[in-house]
């Protein structure tokens, strides 16, 4: 017998307990006979205004996960999805391989990491030079731009926020956030990526794609697309950018 709801799927999504904007967010891009269930991994400090309180967040998250795994297994999961994107890029591709055998080996079910997700998404735009946004201190955008080179990419231009806190990531706002698109866009580059599952830019990076003419990718956007179709769903979703509307 299937779920009721997901009858499809069911989708567990580990994410820090300090973000709101994942969980609406994949709600958003809700499927059919898809449901996501949220297990929260707990932070109990979430300071983030240095290199060194960054590394203590991610290890706080090292400490944490697999309680937030084991709770959500409990709901009879059928794949793990990671609302969290800065700890599988933060060692390059080899450690994003790492981290997700250490998650499928206790959850015993695949998983989407956004390291993952950034590979396949970016060779299905065929792009080769990028711009980046994050929230991050110093520490965390240079192993974004380790992680892109790893996968062949090279980021041309990034912007780090340097958000304090890991609450404060989701206040950022709108018009902020289109400032700096718009600072980072180039002929010079061939799309524009959002790290951090707290950032909303969801629907900012639909918005942007028509402005810009070219590819922006919120990495929610490309964390659920790969969840969806690597599991064979292949259903469009609209106003949330090209991504899930055309590939």
């Amino acid at each position: 017998m299937r779920d009721a709801l997901g009858w499809r799927k069911k989708f567990g999504v580990l994410a820090p307990s300090t973000n709101t904007i994942v969980e609406p967010d994949f709600h958003a891009m809700a499927v059919p006979g898809v449901t996501s269930h949220m297990s929260r991994i707990h932070i109990r400090d979430q300071d983030l205004s240095s290199d060194e309180k960054m590394e203590s967040l991610l290890q706080q998250v090292r400490d944490e996960i697999f309680f937030a795994i084991d709770r959500v297994m409990t709901a009879g999961i059928d794949y793990l999805v990671m609302g969290i994107s800065a700890e599988s890029i933060w060692q390059g591709m080899e450690g994003n391989n790492a981290f997700i055998s250490r998650i499928e080996d206790r959850a015993g079910v695949r998983v989407a990491s956004s390291g993952s997700a950034w590979q396949a998404v970016l060779a299905a735009f065929k792009v080769k030079k990028i711009a980046v946004i994050t929230p991050y201190q110093p520490v965390g955008d240079d192993k974004v731009r380790r992680f892109f080179g790893d996968i062949g990419v090279e980021v041309v231009r990034l912007k780090g926020l340097r958000c304090p806190t890991a609450i404060s990531i989701a206040e950022v706002s709108e018009d902020t956030l289109r400032q700096h698109l718009q600072e980072l866009d180039g002929d010079d580059i061939d799309a524009i990526a959002q790290m951090g599952t707290n950032l909303s830019m969801l629907q900012l990076a639909d918005e942007a794609e028509r402005w810009l003419g070219k590819p922006v990718i919120a990495v929610n956007a490309a964390t659920w697309w790969y969840a969806l179709r690597q599991n064979d769903i292949q259903d469009r979703v609209y106003g949330c950018g090209r991504l899930l509307r055309e590939f």
